[in-house]
């Protein structure tokens, strides 16, 4: 009797766990220790749970434990099934970004570079293929944009850069802002020091508003990781940014080291995150990963986006995988967004 106790015991305590691993959404605690990092790779927590459930099934082999054997499972494949029907929902869709093609659509490229790893050409190549109106480079120093800025200039593409840093250490520590003149004059309002109300805590990011008013607010993101030391500033930062898109007309991209899960509860009107919508889940891509380069983009986490207010639509976007090779352990994201 005190086996089969402790059995269901085991089951029942499996279950509750899966449960808050698929959805911590339902309890507040995507934002947690464990719970945020499960969800941040729902294709890998899949795959565990398949192949935990295949084990379970063998163990049911044996008559002795085969209730327990199914029932785990059951529990697994559940837990397997669940996220995987969050990835359904949110689309693997491939669809090329439009390219700009009037006044009133901006094209939005970002990418991670790992302190600068793909050079100046590659990123310059990249933004003019694309048709990139709005460069999103964190962990890119000043020298390095206006290299990719000059070589974009000499493409027909000239930029305006707005550089970010919090010290000449790492390069991790700056973040790189390209604007096209042709949206108009911007200017950096973000402080240069860490942290609220002025900026990200660990990593900074880049608030680029118009000069005379008219156009959108450009916010270049670089939020810390979820690593145990740095969850308060994660938390921190999240929150910052979602105020940043408060606004009527806000633009945001770049590295948020946090996916759709991580946005619940920091949205407002509808949005995501403050008042801005994911252009990869509008899209129907918000299933594949950004990062690590290293795998698949079904196993790999959406950690980096590209967001706008209401008044933007969002024409297309697309994840770049045929970069992979080039050094970064992201991978670009473009999205081309259109008035109304």
């Amino acid at each position: 009797m005190l086996p089969r106790i402790i059995g269901w015991a085991i089951v029942l305590g499996t279950a509750a766990v899966a449960f808050v691993l698929v959805w911590p959404q339902a309890l507040g605690l995507q934002n947690q220790w464990v719970a945020a990092h499960v969800v941040a790779l729902r294709g890998p927590a899949a795959a565990a749970g398949i192949a935990a459930a295949i084990v379970f099934a063998l163990i049911a082999i044996p008559r002795r434990s085969r209730r327990f054997g199914i029932a785990m499972a059951t529990v697994l494949a559940l837990f397997a099934a669940g996220n995987i029907a969050v990835l359904a929902v949110r689309g693997t869709g491939s669809a090329e970004a439009a390219r700009a093609a009037t006044s009133d659509t901006v094209t939005v490229l970002s990418w991670n570079t790992l302190g600068e790893v793909p050079d100046a050409q590659t990123i310059a190549m990249l933004a003019l293929d694309e048709g990139a109106d709005v460069v999103v480079l964190p962990e890119t120093t000043d020298p390095l944009g206006e290299a990719v800025a000059i070589a974009m200039r000499e493409g027909g593409s000239p930029m305006w850069v707005h550089t970010q840093a919090y010290d000449d250490i790492a390069k991790a520590r700056s973040t790189t802002l390209l604007i096209s003149p042709d949206l108009g004059s911007y200017t950096v309002t973000s402080a240069e020091s860490p942290g609220p109300p002025g900026n990200t805590n660990t990593l900074p990011s880049v608030v680029a508003d118009p000069v005379d008013g008219d156009g959108p607010r450009i916010v270049a993101v670089h939020a810390v990781a979820p690593i145990r030391w740095e969850l308060r500033n994660w938390r921190s930062d999240l929150d910052w940014l979602a105020a940043q898109c408060e606004g009527d007309d806000v633009i945001m991209a770049g590295d948020f080291n946090a996916t759709l899960d991580h946005f619940a509860g920091h949205g407002t009107d509808g949005g995501d995150l403050g008042r801005c919508s994911d252009a990869a889940n509008a899209a129907d891509s918000a299933a594949l990963g950004t990062w690590p380069t290293e795998v698949p983009p079904l196993l790999g986490s959406p950690i980096d986006h590209v967001l706008a207010t209401p008044g933007w639509t969002v024409e297309g976007f697309r994840v770049i995988d045929d970069l992979d090779g080039a050094g970064s352990d992201h991978r670009p994201i473009v999205a081309t967004l259109s008035r109304g």
